[in-house]
Order: C-alpha cells, then sequence, then structure tokens
C-alpha cells in the first residue's frame, strides 16, 4: 500500500470510529485463563451411588443414581484456581465455568461497567441441587431436571468460529441418569449486545425419556429492583400450578418488586403470547432482558428467597441477595415435563441481553427494547437497541397524529429516551411508541388494554385409584405421575387398577410395559406389549398405534432374542 491509500484508510477509519461507527473494526475474542476465586471446599462424595428412597427435589422424584451424593461441605475457605473461558466483543465479556456445571459465570455491560447478571466473588456451595452441593450466581442450565445432577461437577467445553467473526463456546455432557446429551452453545458477534444461547438436547436412548428445561438467570437485587413480565401478564401461579394469583398485584402488593417480598416464593407467569421476561434496576437504570419464541420457550418465572434471608450470608460472603429469574423451554412451571421420543433431538434458542436508560420496559426483540409510561398529560418513552443504528427515526402517535418524530443515532451505549406532553383528552391506549430503520419498524408499544380473563384452574392431586371411575381418566393419572416423576405416587396402582378392570386396555399395558422396560424386566414387559398388541392387531387389523410393537421389539431384544 502507498503512503497516499494508506494515508486515506488511516482518515476513514478514523471518521468511523468518531462517528461511533465501529462495526467493521469489531471482532469477537475467546480465551481461558486461570483464575483465583476463593472457596469454601467440598469434600470427597460417597463413592457408593445411592438408590431412591422417596425423597423429593424440587417436587419431583430425588433420583440420583449412578452420580454419587455430593454432600461433604468442609465449610474451609481456601484459594482454588480454576480454568475460567471469556468471550468477548466491544459490548459484552462473558465468563463461563466449565469446571461448575458448565454454568455463565459472568456478565458485564462494557457500556457502563454493569453487571447484569450476579457474579459470585466467592464459591460457597449449600446442599441445594439434586446431588447436594449447588452455588448462587450466573446462568445454570436445568437438563433434564432442575437443578439437575451435575450442576456443580465439569463438562466439557469446545469454541467454534463462523465466517460471520461469531464465535461460540458449547458446554455440554451426557447426562447418566437419562442416557441423554444437551449442549449450550454461547454465541456472541461483532457489534451486537446480544448473547444467543443455542440449546440441543438429545434422547439418545431406543425410550421415550421425560425432559424439563429451565435456564436459572441471577441477578443482584435491591429495593430498586423489578421484575417485569410482560404488560398483557393477568396471573401468576406458583410450583405445580397449585393456586393462582393476580398479577402483578395481589392482596394490595405489587409482587414485581424485590422489596415487597418479605418470605420466600415462587412466582411464574401465566402468559403464552409473548417472547420477553426482565429484570430491572431503577436506581442503576439497568436491567437484563431475555428473548425467546414463546411457542417453544413459554416459561417465564423468577424466584426469591425473601428480603434479608439467612441465605444471602449461606450461598456468599460479600455479594449480597440474589434473585432467579428464569425461562423454560417446552415447559411454564415446575415440575412440568415434556415427552422426548426415542432418539428424538430438540434445539432452540434463548437470548439475554443488558440494557439500559430507558427506565423499565413494555416490549422487547432481538433488535431493541421500549419502554412507555404515560401520567399526568405526559408520555415518557425510551428506546434501547442491541447496535449500533445510524439512521433511526423515533416516532410518537396519539390517536393516529405524530406528536414527535426525529432523527437519531442509537446504539447499545447511547440509548434514547424523552418525554412529552400529550394533548389534553388523549385516550392512553390511542399513544404509540415506535423506533424505525430503513424503512422497517424494529420495535413499537401502545399500552396493553387488558380485556380481564378468569382465573384459571388449580391443579389437584388425584383421588386414589379404586375412586376414579371413568378408565381413561385412570390411566391418564398414572401418565401423569410417570411424567412428571411425583415423588409420593406411583402409576403402577392406577395402571394395574385399570388392568384389574380390562387386563387387555392397550394403554394400561403399554404403560406398564414400559416401567418394565426402565428396569429391565424384559419378560415381563414382553407380556404386557403381547396383550396390548393382541387386542391393537384384532382381525388382522394394522393398528394405528406402533408404540406397543415397537417396545415388545425392544423386550425382546433385551432377552437376547433377537431373530
Amino acid at each position: 500500500m502507498n503512503n497516499s491509500l494508506r494515508s486515506v484508510f488511516i482518515i476513514s477509519l478514523l471518521v468511523m470510529i468518531l462517528s461511533g461507527n465501529t462495526q467493521v473494526v469489531s471482532q469477537v475474542s475467546i480465551r481461558e485463563v486461570n483464575e483465583n476465586i476463593p472457596t469454601y471446599l467440598a469434600g470427597s462424595p460417597d463413592p457408593n451411588p445411592m438408590f431412591f428412597f422417596g425423597q423429593g427435589s424440587q417436587g419431583a422424584e430425588g433420583r440420583i443414581y449412578p452420580y454419587a451424593l455430593y454432600d461433604n461441605l468442609t465449610n474451609k475457605k481456601s484459594d482454588k484456581n480454576y480454568k475460567v473461558v471469556y468471550i468477548e466483543n466491544e459490548y459484552l465479556k462473558i465468563g463461563i465455568l466449565p469446571e461448575i456445571g458448565g454454568r455463565l459465570f459472568s456478565a458485564v455491560d462494557k457500556t457502563n461497567n454493569y453487571n447484569f447478571i450476579y457474579t459470585q466473588h466467592v464459591i460457597k456451595p449449600a446442599l441445594i441441587g439434586l446431588t447436594g452441593a449447588w452455588i448462587s450466581g450466573g446462568i445454570e442450565w436445568n437438563i433434564p431436571h432442575h437443578h439437575r445432577a451435575s450442576t456443580f461437577i465439569p463438562v466439557q467445553w469446545t469454541a467454534e468460529e463462523r465466517p460471520d467473526g461469531s464465535k461460540t463456546i458449547w458446554v455440554g455432557e451426557l447426562e447418566i441418569r437419562h442416557r441423554m446429551r444437551w449442549a449450550v452453545g454461547y454465541t456472541l458477534r461483532p457489534g451486537s449486545s446480544v448473547l444467543e444461547c443455542s440449546v440441543s438436547v438429545v434422547n439418545r436412548t431406543p425410550l421415550a425419556n421425560s425432559m424439563l428445561c429451565f435456564a436459572n438467570v441471577a441477578v443482584a437485587p435491591n429495593d430498586k429492583y423489578q421484575v417485569i413480565f410482560p404488560p398483557s401478564t393477568q396471573w401468576s401461579t406458583g410450583h405445580s400450578k397449585r393456586g393462582f394469583s393476580p398479577w402483578p398485584v395481589s392482596d394490595s402488593v405489587d409482587q414485581s418488586w424485590y422489596k415487597n417480598h418479605p418470605n420466600s416464593g415462587s412466582f411464574f407467569a401465566w402468559n403464552y403470547e409473548d417472547d420477553f421476561v426482565a429484570g430491572f434496576d431503577h436506581g442503576k437504570n439497568a436491567g437484563i432482558m431475555t428473548v425467546a419464541d414463546h411457542n417453544i420457550v413459554p416459561g417465564k418465572k423468577f424466584f426469591t428467597w425473601g428480603v434479608g434471608s439467612m441465605w444471602d450470608k449461606i450461598l456468599t460472603d460479600d455479594d449480597g441477595p440474589y434473585l432467579e429469574i428464569m425461562v423454560g423451554a417446552y415447559s411454564d412451571n415446575q415440575p412440568d415435563y415434556s415427552w422426548l421420543q426415542p432418539f428424538e433431538e430438540r434445539s432452540f434458542i434463548i437470548s439475554w441481553y443488558p440494557f439500559r436508560g430507558i427506565d423499565g420496559v413494555k416490549k422487547a426483540n432481538l433488535d431493541a427494547a421500549v419502554n412507555l409510561e404515560v401520567k399526568d398529560g405526559k408520555a415518557s418513552f425510551g428506546f434501547y437497541t442491541t447496535r449500533s443504528v445510524q439512521d433511526a427515526t423515533v416516532r410518537l402517535l396519539a390517536g393516529g397524529k405524530v406528536i414527535i418524530e426525529e432523527p437519531v443515532v442509537i446504539n447499545p451505549g447511547k440509548p434514547y429516551s424523552n418525554q412529552v406532553s400529550v394533548p389534553a383528552g388523549t385516550n392512553e391506549y390511542e399513544i404509540r411508541a415506535s423506533l424505525l430503520s430503513g424503512g422497517r419498524e424494529l420495535i413499537a408499544y401502545s399500552p396493553v388494554h387488558l380485556q380481564p380473563t378468569p382465573r384459571p384452574s388449580a391443579v389437584v392431586n388425584p383421588i386414589s385409584p379404586e375412586k376414579i371411575e371413568n378408565n381413561e381418566e385412570l390411566f391418564l393419572a398414572g401418565q401423569r405421575i410417570d411424567q412428571f416423576h411425583n415423588p409420593s405416587l406411583d402409576a403402577d396402582a392406577y395402571w394395574l387398577e385399570l388392568l384389574r378392570r380390562d387386563s387387555g386396555n392397550v394403554a394400561a399395558n403399554t404403560g406398564m410395559g414400559l416401567l418394565d422396560l426402565k428396569c429391565a424386566r424384559f419378560a415381563s414387559a414382553e407380556q404386557h406389549f403381547r396383550k396390548a398388541i393382541d387386542r391393537l392387531t384384532f382381525q388382522f387389523t394394522s393398528p394405528k398405534n406402533a408404540e406397543p410393537i415397537y417396545y415388545f421389539g425392544f423386550a425382546l431384544k433385551g432377552q437376547g432374542r433377537n431373530d
């Protein structure tokens, strides 16, 4: 390159940097570092795995075999080196701990140095996980159960680079209780403040398995911290959907504010319409946004130990309280399990980004977030974008008339906010705030006019088998017990009662056969599947339901009868 061309290149580069357009020179980096983190040491686990004796875990069976039980906490604090994998671009710095379950350990918004996810400065386990030792903070991946068995032990990791400049850190494992595989890919792209997490769950077994998948996100709350469910949310529920309460105000208390929770509690949004859930610190005017397709990732939850809880000291030394904002794929509650068929794979994406400067949020997507409040004749509104937008246009309408329209330059480090007067008598539901770029609407919001919906029905425990008169309901009661891993009830009693009434019942024989297969009782399973097949194929019928035939083959194979 000659001197004149070099001068033009340098001048052009300086112009782009000074104008805020740094996307062409941004890049994503990955590095593994040894980092010292003070740790309360956990002793070696019992080498003899514990069988199931009826203990529960998060509302489901606490089965840990063949994992060991990590319940030997020494309470001795020591310095310990960990390999922390960092992935970073111009907006975000993300730290991941493969040695502790592959959890995301830290997440910093570099535009304001805000930790938008709770970062622990000490590893201080408590006996909360399925297999004992568990730590708070970061993002914990719960697959296929909540506080999964391997949450405190190492998982595999690798890195991937793509032609578009994006990079990914993959973590994952073979979960040895159900013999299923899962993997999560943490991806950053140049010029974007979005952390994209690609999740894959594979049932690599010849049997159907159930699955729960929740990402458990920890944040640092205070008196000004608020959990923001979408404005269309009218009801919340607790674990197992035992009851429903109005959202956000219940018993004259706004449940969305951390300060209003003197005791522990879990709140699941009853919402199958919206793609986001957020947490926001109004004191710092900054927060965290989750965006995922609500058709696949409907679960929206927060959990708190309560203000001033003893757990603030049990799980950390000086980092203070934390609050969990969870999102669930194929699940909207805990316990809540969906089925993975033999050899089925599910893949989906959950994304997070920090947002700031707009004092809350009413709607969000992967491009932007918007907030709008109408009060005392004024509209306060703001926009945050996940990338630099040089040609943005802000527009505020009232009753279809333009109140304000202006060009703006906006990026993750430079959000937009404004307050304007609206014409007297304007209905707040006629006000609309929008952000446009290149003829495309990035985001828009108008206050939601809620139509009251009836309180959803609560879940109740099934009555005893002999009291259920309808045979189909009797089978389904047993199936739910099996599917949700009920720790205090067994499906057998319900299906055996059905077989007492009708020894050839297809559904009950199939269910009992599957329970036998999982316990390697292949001969007993064969007999159940034979009875189901005899009825399904009566008068030489080719059955629509081939499940008993498939599992019949598996029962024969288990006995070595491959012919």
